[in-house]
């Protein structure tokens, strides 16, 4: 399903002094724990469960554009980009408190569920409720 308007979702959260090295800058590693903590609230939003465990990632890209310092608030809007038969495709935007882009990105995750070996249809519900175009904001 392309070009549909599906799920997304606004996070919010902070740099945090473990997001940094001694400079106070963001490690590039911290983009992708904030990605997570906004997929993780698009689900129970969404009330999926059972997602985490069965959805491992096939492929994730990143552009980082400018730093972020320890303290500052960080947004983190994630958008349902593709919804396939057995893959997802989440775009992602994370900017700093005063609105400046700092990374963005997409990643790839595949139905697998616990347990399997191979990838299978992801469950009607779920597909559902990413398909409303309606955003969500934590």
């Amino acid at each position: 399903m392309d070009g549909a308007r599906f799920a997304s979702i606004v996070h919010r959260s902070r740099v945090e002094w473990m997001d940094t090295d001694a400079g106070g800058h963001h490690h590039n590693t911290a983009i992708a724990r904030y990605v997570e903590a906004a997929e993780a609230e698009l689900m129970r939003t969404r009330g999926i469960t059972g997602y985490f465990g069965a959805a491992p990632r096939v492929r994730y890209e990143a552009d980082f554009s400018a730093p972020l310092w320890f303290g500052q608030e960080v947004t983190t809007e994630l958008t349902v980009e593709r919804i396939g038969t057995t893959s997802i495709t989440v775009r992602f935007e994370i900017r700093a408190e005063d609105g400046r882009p700092a990374a963005s990105g997409r990643y790839v995750a595949v139905h697998v569920p616990r347990g399997g070996r191979t990838s299978t249809p992801w469950p009607a519900a779920w597909v559902e409720a990413w398909s409303s175009g309606q955003g969500d904001h934590v």
